[in-house]
């Protein structure tokens, strides 16, 4: 089991940026890929970007490409993603997930996730 926590989301202006951060706990000694997920009101949840558990490798959504930008430190077992240049479309519950597999964009991939976090983007 792997527990995903969610943190950083907020109540930002279009064109500011927010760092979210999402810590795992549990077996993460496992090697695991890591994603981030958006879910706006009212709409499916739609995949935002994610990172190989090396590193090596990088994913975005067209919407995101450009503005922001994940990483992970797998020494604290956190991912982070790097929102820059917000736009209030970028409203919406962010989700962190977890899977052991390659899953890229693939929801259904991912094993686990956190709760969500609410980011906001005034215009």
């Amino acid at each position: 089991q792997v527990q995903l926590v969610e943190s950083g989301g907020g109540l930002v202006q279009a064109g500011d940026s927010l760092r979210l951060s999402c810590a795992a706990s549990g077996r993460t000694f496992s090697p695991y890929n890591m994603g981030w997920f958006r879910q706006a009101p009212g709409k499916e949840r739609e995949f935002v970007s994610t990172i190989w558990w090396s590193g090596g490798r990088t994913i975005y959504a067209d919407s995101v490409k450009g503005r922001f930008t994940i990483s992970k430190d797998n020494a604290k077992n956190t991912v982070y993603l790097q929102m820059n240049s917000l736009k209030p479309e970028d409203t919406a519950v962010y989700y962190c997930a977890a899977s052991r597999l390659l899953a890229g964009s693939r929801e259904s991939g991912y094993n686990y996730w956190g709760q969500g976090t609410q980011v906001t983007v005034s215009s």
